[in-house]
């Protein structure tokens, strides 16, 4: 599919193939991608939404979340190992300080990259799970699809990633 594609038709059949598509990974060494994507996709939003009026990560869920960024594309453990082992009052004070900074996608970015093992295409996640509508997850894919390369994972190319 074209990422300049116009049609809704296509983007709706596209969409909805999400699910199947997610499990026919999952039966490829990777047993536990439909339990995280249900998390990142269902849970987590609705968590963080519950937390009003100063909305917050916790660190058992920013491991959860890199679980499943991981497991969707390149397993680097060193970094799950780093958000895991991250103190929770500093999660919930970065996560905070990002979801506040919004919709300023540049300064949310940056308050969760002083987390240890958080970069940008992390950062992107935690905020897309937060605000879908201002900050798209940097996925290899996404950005094969809108750039048409997938290797710069700096805030820059974040940033006219999210623009287009």
């Amino acid at each position: 599919m074209d990422f300049g594609c116009s049609e809704v038709s296509v983007w709706k059949e596209a969409l909805s193939a999400y699910p199947s598509r997610i499990h026919s990974l999952s039966l490829n060494n990777k047993p536990n991608l439909v339990s995280l994507d249900d998390f990142y996709r269902n849970e987590l939003p609705s968590l963080l939404h519950q937390r009003n009026p100063n909305p917050f990560l916790t660190t058992q869920e920013l491991s959860k979340l890199m679980q499943w960024k991981l497991t969707r594309g390149k397993w680097r453990p060193r970094l799950l190992d780093f958000v895991s082992s991250l103190d929770d009052a500093v999660v919930k004070s970065a996560s905070q300080k990002a979801f506040q900074s919004l919709p300023d996608i540049s300064k949310a970015v940056s308050e969760l990259n002083v987390l240890k093992g958080v970069g940008p295409a992390t950062a992107s996640a935690v905020l897309a799970a937060f605000a879908p509508h201002l900050t798209p997850f940097m996925s290899d894919q996404a950005m094969e699809a809108a750039l048409g390369n997938s290797k710069d994972y700096s805030l820059k190319q974040y940033l006219i990633f999210a623009n287009k």
